[in-house]
């Protein structure tokens, strides 16, 4: 990035700056605090080891330093600035998931464009909340987009702020499924055997919520799929599964047309069949409803996380705090261009064109020197593709 680049994103962040009004995290004086600057060359360096006290009123700040990114802690600490972890002394985090967009299974890089990246990454958004909201009841949540390439959700409920890196892994592991067993899902009863004096056993996959309920959802659909086909085809279809040949096909067909009730009670005791196939869905569930997270974020329990409301640098679009009925009106590349960079053009050398869609439009910006919307041109410059031309 060249100097009179530096110099003009420096300017306009400064303007961002000016008229932007923050809202501080919670124990905002008991978190280290880290910024990185504009500086030369490709490398960056990031200033941390801060303490609020230290960089002062915060709007003030960074209309002073004007910097490229901004961080502060999940972490809390009795002495923030200390340079050193041990001398900080912890005292308590939030619990901080991120989701990247470049990090996703179902993601492919270079094929998939910016806007399809982040709608793949919000539907991972709302598999992860639906995983904080409804199977742990957490209630103190703050929604953001990154401002680059996907989600933060910071919890900050009571129960979770003194946990340890080993059990912020456990809930990691739950949100992603790792290690799910299927028999973990069945709950287990002795019965009387009808007109039989020995009693059996019933097997029964939870419902209620969970795992078992999202296993169960997917089986279920398979089922009622299964019943709407011809006989032919649904045993053709039952015989695409590795280890399900003709016998076993009629006999889970079977079984599913006689026990429909019974399946959906969660009883997988009606037939041998029935209990196999069901468990392969275990598999499934976690493969299509598992939170794709960054796993190291959420264990880091000293973790500098991206300031809502303050610029991307890589992007020149605002990280946005989102209320949780906001979400699915929420487009990135519409709500997170920061009002200043709108209303005007300026003059860039693209160095790579291509595809860009900003603003709710698309452009195709050609290489070389011209005019264009200055978010869009911001949004270039950030990422490398021009250089800031004179006007």
């Amino acid at each position: 990035m060249e100097e009179r680049t530096r110099a003009y994103l420096r300017g306009r962040f400064r303007d961002h700056y000016r008229r932007t009004e923050l809202t501080l995290p919670p124990a905002a004086n008991e978190r280290e605090w880290g910024y990185i600057p504009w500086t030369e060359g490709p490398d960056t360096t990031m200033v941390r080891h801060r303490s609020l006290l230290e960089l002062g009123d915060l709007e003030e700040f960074l209309v002073r330093k004007r910097p490229r990114h901004v961080y502060f802690s999940a972490g809390r600490f009795r002495d923030p600035g200390a340079s050193s972890m041990h001398e900080k002394e912890w005292q308590s985090a939030d619990l901080v998931f991120d989701l990247d967009a470049d990090h996703l299974p179902n993601v492919t890089l270079g094929e998939d464009s910016y806007a399809e990246m982040l709608a793949t990454c919000k539907d991972a958004l709302l598999r992860l909340l639906d995983f904080l909201e409804d199977d742990f009841a957490f209630e103190d949540l703050e929604i953001v987009f990154s401002g680059g390439r996907g989600y933060h959700v910071h919890v900050r409920d009571e129960s979770i702020l003194h946990l340890d890196r080993e059990h912020r892994r456990e809930v990691v592991d739950y949100v992603r499924g790792i290690g799910l067993e299927f028999e973990e899902l069945i709950e287990t009863e002795t019965v009387a055997g009808l007109g039989r004096k020995t009693p059996t056993e019933r097997r029964t996959l939870r419902t209620e919520g969970g795992w078992g309920a999202r296993t169960h959802d997917r089986f279920m659909a398979f089922v009622d799929e299964l019943l709407a086909l011809e006989e032919d085809a649904a045993l053709e279809r039952l015989q695409a599964f590795d280890g399900i040949g003709e016998g076993k096909a009629t006999a889970t067909l079977n079984a599913a047309r006689n026990n429909r009730e019974q399946l959906e009670a969660g009883n997988v005791t009606v037939h041998t069949a029935i209990s196999q196939l069901a468990e392969r869905f275990a598999k499934r569930a976690v493969e299509a409803d598992n939170a794709p997270i960054d796993e190291p974020v959420t264990t880091d329990t000293n973790r500098l996380i991206r300031l809502p409301g303050s610029l991307h640098g890589g992007s020149g679009l605002e990280t946005v705090r989102l209320g949780r009925d906001e979400i699915d009106a929420f487009d990135p590349l519409v709500d997170a261009v920061p009002e200043t960079f709108t209303g005007h053009e300026i003059r860039v050398d693209v160095t790579d064109g291509g595809e860009v869609e900003l603003g709710g439009d698309s452009f195709t910006v050609p290489e070389g020197d011209q005019s264009l919307p200055e978010y869009v041109a911001v949004f270039l410059m950030a990422r490398g593709r021009a250089e800031k031309e004179k006007e």
